[in-house]
C-alpha cells in the first residue's frame, strides 16, 4: 500500500501527519519506508535527526540516476536509511532536488519513481511526503500511488484550495494512474471550541468529501517533537494527539 500525502498549501502538517503515521504503522509491525521528495526535508529532518550533506544516497542521487546511462542504477531500496526505529526507513531528500527538476522534466522521467516502487520489496507500507506545490516531484508521486491523503488544516482559504487540488489529482488520475484515489481528508490542528473549523468541516461532509477521523487536535507537543526530532509515538505515547494518530493510523488501515 503506497500513500501520497499531498496539498499544494503549505504549513498544513504534511511532513508531520506523513512520519508520525508511518512511525505508528512500523509500531504495529508493518515494514515502513517514507520517501522525502520535498526540497525542505522536513520529514528527513523529523526522522533523522539531520540532513544529509552529500546528495549521491538521496532521492535526488536516485533521480540523478535517471538521468545517466549507469548500467545498473541504484534502486529505492538501495538508498533507504534506517532510522533507529524498528521497521522504519526514509529515503531522505536533498536541496540538489531543485536544480534537478528542470532536467527531469524536459526528459519526461515523470514515470520513472512509479517503475521502480512497483519493483521495491521488503516494505509493507510506504508514506510519501511531497512539496507544497503540483511540480514534478508530486506528479510523480501522485502517478505511483494507489492512496492520497489530503491535510486540511481549517483555515479560510483551505476550501478554495482544497477543490483545486481535487480536481487536479481527478486530472492526473484520468491522464495517468486510474488507480489512484483520494483516500481521506485528514483534519488537522482542529480547534474543537472555535466556529469555523467546525463549520468547515461540516461543509466537506455535506459535499460528500471522505474526511477521516478522528481529527487531529492542535497541539505545542508537535513543536517539541520536530525539535527534538521523534516521532510522537516515541516521544509521547500516551499523549492526546499520539493517541490521535494512532486512531487515525486504524482508521485508515480498517477502510
Amino acid at each position: 500500500m503506497l500513500r501520497v500525502i499531498f496539498n499544494q498549501k503549505g504549513g498544513v502538517g504534511k511532513s508531520t501527519i506523513t512520519c508520525n503515521l508511518a512511525a505508528v504503522a512500523a509500531r504495529r509491525g508493518l515494514r515502513t519506508l517514507v520517501i522525502d521528495l520535498d526540497t525542505q526535508a522536513n520529514a528527513t529532518q523529523y526522522l533523522l535527526g539531520e540532513q544529509p550533506r552529500e546528495a549521491a544516497d538521496t532521492i535526488a542521487g536516485y533521480f540523478e540516476d535517471t538521468l545517466s546511462f549507469r548500467i545498473y542504477p541504484r534502486d529505492i531500496h538501495a538508498i533507504a536509511r534506517p532510522t533507529g526505529y524498528d521497521n522504519l526507513a526514509v529515503v531522505a531528500a536533498h536541496p540538489a532536488l531543485e536544480t534537478l527538476q528542470g532536467r527531469l522534466e524536459s526528459r519526461y522521467k515523470i514515470y520513472k519513481l512509479r517503475e521502480s516502487l512497483n519493483a521495491l520489496e521488503g516494505y509493507d507500507r510506504i508514506y510519501i511526503d511531497t512539496p507544497p506545490a503540483l511540480n514534478f516531484y508530486t506528479r510523480s508521486a501522485l502517478i505511483a500511488a494507489n492512496r492520497c491523503l489530503v491535510p486540511f488544516d481549517c483555515d479560510a482559504f483551505a476550501q478554495q484550495a482544497l477543490d483545486e487540488l481535487i480536481a487536479a489529482v481527478d486530472e492526473l488520475k484520468i491522464d495517468h494512474n486510474p488507480e489512484l484515489v483520494i483516500e481521506a481528508i485528514i483534519i488537522n490542528q482542529f480547534q474543537s471550541r472555535a466556529r469555523l473549523p467546525g463549520e468547515l468541516v461540516d461543509r466537506l461532509r455535506e459535499q460528500g468529501r471522505p474526511v477521516a477521523e478522528p481529527y487531529l487536535p492542535s497541539s505545542v507537543k508537535v513543536r517539541e517533537s520536530h525539535q527534538v526530532a521523534r516521532p510522537l509515538i516515541d516521544l509521547a505515547p500516551r499523549h492526546k494527539l499520539t493517541a490521535a494518530f494512532i486512531e487515525l493510523h486504524d482508521y485508515l488501515e480498517a477502510k
